[in-house]
């Protein structure tokens, strides 16, 4: 009777334990930016990214993969103040005026390069380098009070589907440590098309066998398939002609374990051919 009683007493406390990790371990996101106007023009996804921060709640410090910050090397934003980044020409001028003053954070910057160097892959840390709108776009709109501090960590189109996967597997442990990790692009991004189209033009239909696709095999864990997305998935390269846009979503899936909950929570599109998805990865239903 008293083997039975302690063999209970250590269950219990196994689920304690357990459960306590799981309520602190954060999920990961994959938000589709589409054009920087998202910012400022109404839209369903505007709208869904603005009431999206009170469930997901704050956390620590957020780590975004973006679409527009691709180097040779992986490299880590490390400035303590990192500055907003225009990197778009030609939008309204209301763009320009808005800042995101979010702090930065060197020690997570630290710990990122270990992470990666730890997995065989180079990294450094770049002080000077700010935010993105692949970044600050979204986020301004998730955590409007700036107050909490971003990190950037590059991507590399060149690499290919395996190797941001990896980059993703190599930052699995931060979901312990109270960092969000974001990954920031596009489901589809066919911008040719996209920039003749109005806003509210409906998805083609090669984009919207393309963006189910990606829905399917998220929702099935098919990760090979994913990483071999080019040759498995219909019109692959003419819904991304360029890679950096779809990478992303890979580095945000990879720092999940295979099993871990995926849910698509957000779906809508604009421009004829950008799907504005937003993917929650690896933990709680919102």
């Amino acid at each position: 009777m008293a083997r039975s009683h302690c063999e209970c007493q250590r269950r219990t406390a196994a689920l304690r334990r357990q459960r306590r990790k799981q309520l602190t371990r954060l999920p990961t996101l994959f938000v589709s930016h589409g054009a920087p106007t998202l910012a400022i023009d109404d839209s369903p996804a505007r709208r869904f990214l603005l009431s999206y921060g009170d469930a997901l709640g704050k956390p620590r410090t957020i780590l975004v993969l973006s679409a527009h910050f691709e180097t040779a090397v992986a490299t880590v934003t490390s400035s303590s103040a990192p500055e907003t980044i225009y990197d778009f020409w030609g939008f309204p001028e209301a763009l320009y005026d808005i800042t995101y003053p979010a702090p930065g954070d060197p020690a997570l910057a630290s710990r990122v390069t270990e992470l990666l160097s730890a997995a065989g892959i180079p990294a450094r840390l770049d002080e000077q380098r700010g935010l993105d709108h692949g970044a600050w776009v979204p986020l301004s709109l998730i955590y409007p009070d700036a107050d909490v501090p971003v990190v950037q960590l590059s991507i590399d189109a060149r690499k290919g589907a395996a190797y941001h996967f990896r980059l993703g597997e190599a930052l699995r442990p931060l979901r312990d440590e109270g960092v969000l990790i974001v990954g920031s692009g596009g489901v589809t991004h066919n911008l040719s098309h996209a920039i003749n189209a109005p806003p509210d033009a409906p998805l083609v239909d090669w984009a919207s066998a393309f963006r189910d696709w990606v829905a399917d095999a998220v929702d099935d864990d098919r990760r090979d398939a994913l990483a071999d997305y080019r040759a498995a998935a219909p019109d692959a390269v003419r819904n991304h002609p360029t890679e950096e846009h779809f990478l992303p979503l890979l580095c945000a899936l990879g720092a999940t374990s295979p099993g871990e909950p995926r849910r698509r929570v957000h779906e809508s599109d604009a421009h004829g051919a950008l799907a504005m998805d937003v993917y929650l990865f690896g933990a709680w239903d919102s």
